[in-house]
């Protein structure tokens, strides 16, 4: 116990700590009055939220305390799993805002693609470890194929803004394992052609591949005033509250887009709009240094790690909580399609604070055996 006190990174606890202290106080602002279905309590989101920050803290304990060794020793079956976690629910999961991706047993809903986010760090993580190189083009199409196959699964569901998460963790284990920028930006190019040739079919409406929901948000991405009134109004309203949030903002249960409910899915998808708007742009500021500090601390832990394998699993929770933040943040600022990706620690919903926590657990168990003598 005495080793575990004296190499856990204190340092990223503390910043995770300030995430989710400053997240229950903005989705309390977010939530008190301005939120329907609230069965009379203005506390409830804030009271499920914290139960689902102990229960996060509970899994982040557990994975911290498993050496990551045995992890990638059981690679396989965690691959199997999440592969079958995303079949299930296709085939028995209920459908929400268009996406058949959850579980729900009572008033409890579990979305299988996050949890999924970190079976496919884990597995590619040893994936790339068991590689002898990364130099040839030939030698990126197993990662591609392995985490290609979830995200096709959840691109069934369909949930296109979980997939392009999965394309950035992708890219970001595949920099930092030492794959040549060359062949990545080629790859790249080739899948932004080929996506921007789905858009204009989808669009003509010669071959169908996107639905229409996403076309709508596409277009919208554009030029929300399209249609103002519908598919672009989130973007409208979260620009304005951005904007008329200043430099100190219009104070907590001030902001007059979130309580008067102008803004949709404010303590969810939007819940940025309601610290630009009631905190300003301080506040947005003080959040965005905490989430560079947070990078930092795992970019920091990749470079400390004894091994490759603690390296890739360290770089692919960077990855996933950078592209979280390049996803939401864009998408409430309009420089980003609408996607429906949460905020890391803020937004409400238990699925995807689960999935950061077991991440931060990653990171501080590669932090914690870092050196080769520990533990022995």
């Amino acid at each position: 116990m005495k080793k575990w006190l004296q190499n856990i990174d204190f340092t990223l606890l503390l910043i995770v700590g300030v995430l989710l202290v400053f997240g229950l106080v903005v989705l309390w602002s977010a939530t008190a009055g301005s939120v329907p279905n609230a069965q009379g309590d203005s506390l409830l989101h804030v009271k499920r939220q914290f139960v689902w920050v102990l229960a996060g803290i509970g899994v982040m304990i557990a994975i911290c305390s498993i050496d990551y060794h045995v992890l990638g020793h059981y690679h396989r079956f965690i691959y199997l799993g999440t592969l079958a976690s995303l079949v299930l629910v296709l085939v028995f999961g209920r459908s929400i805002s268009g996406t058949q991706g959850w579980f729900r047993f009572g008033s409890v809903g579990i979305q299988p693609a996050e949890f999924a986010k970190i079976g496919v760090i884990i597995t590619l993580a040893k994936h790339l470890d068991k590689k002898e190189g990364l130099d040839q083009l030939i030698d990126l199409v197993s990662p591609f194929i392995h985490v290609g196959i979830p995200m096709l699964l959840i691109l069934k569901q369909p949930d296109f803004g979980t997939a392009m998460v999965f394309v950035g963790v992708l890219f970001g284990m595949l920099f930092m394992a030492g794959a040549d920028r060359r062949h990545l930006l080629g790859i790249a190019g080739a899948g932004l052609a080929l996506f921007s040739m789905a858009v204009f079919l989808s669009i003509q409406g010669i071959v169908p591949i996107l639905a229409p929901h996403q076309i709508s948000r596409i277009l919208v991405f554009f030029d929300p005033y399209s249609d103002r009134t519908g598919a672009g109004w989130n973007v409208i309203q979260s620009m304005i509250a951005i904007g008329s949030g200043g430099l100190f903002g219009k104070g907590l249960l001030q902001g007059t887009q979130a309580q008067l409910n102008f803004l949709p899915a404010h303590h969810t998808d939007f819940v940025f709009s309601v610290v630009g708007e009631e905190l300003g742009f301080l506040g947005s500021f003080f959040l965005l240094v905490m989430y560079l500090l947070l990078l930092w601390r795992g970019l920091k832990i990749m470079t400390l790690a004894k091994d490759d394998f603690g390296a890739n699993l360290a770089a692919g929770v960077s990855a996933m909580i950078l592209f979280h933040l390049v996803i939401n943040i864009g998408m409430t600022l309009g420089v980003m399609p609408v996607t429906g990706i949460p905020l890391p620690f803020i937004s409400y919903g238990g699925s995807s604070l689960l999935t950061n926590m077991a991440g931060i657990g990653l990171l501080l168990n590669v932090h914690m055996r870092r050196r080769k003598i520990m533990f022995q």
